[in-house]
């Protein structure tokens, strides 16, 4: 699995401590050295079934201060994509990426029906 994270993020410090006490083999990815690609992050999208809001970082500083609650409504799937792929901040955190799920934040019970 790939865990993506910002390490000075005390959720992501959580998700780690929960996926090393569950003895899950994960390879570590820090998000702002490391951001996701447009391609990965089109094929998270796409593997996660999830909306692709949920891929971005809501209560982050650069969410707000570039106004994309406003902006998001108008900009097609593909535009968002490449506005994420720009800056790893904009992105949701953790992700965790597994061969058939993609998961984004750290809700426990959804980590455990996916790692067991």
């Amino acid at each position: 699995m790939l865990f993506v994270e910002y390490p000075k993020c005390s959720t992501c410090q959580k998700a780690k401590k929960w996926l090393d006490a569950h003895g899950a083999a994960y390879t570590d990815r820090h998000i702002r050295d490391d951001n996701p690609t447009y391609e990965e992050l089109k094929a998270w999208h796409q593997k996660s079934g999830l909306p692709l809001k949920r891929f971005f970082n809501t209560s982050g500083l650069l969410y707000k201060s570039m106004q994309l609650k406003d902006k998001l409504p108008g900009m097609s799937e593909d535009e968002q994509l490449r506005l994420l792929a720009t800056d790893g901040m904009l992105v949701k955190r953790p992700l965790l990426v597994g061969e058939d799920f993609v998961l984004t934040g750290f809700q426990p019970a959804a980590w455990e029906q996916h790692i067991g």
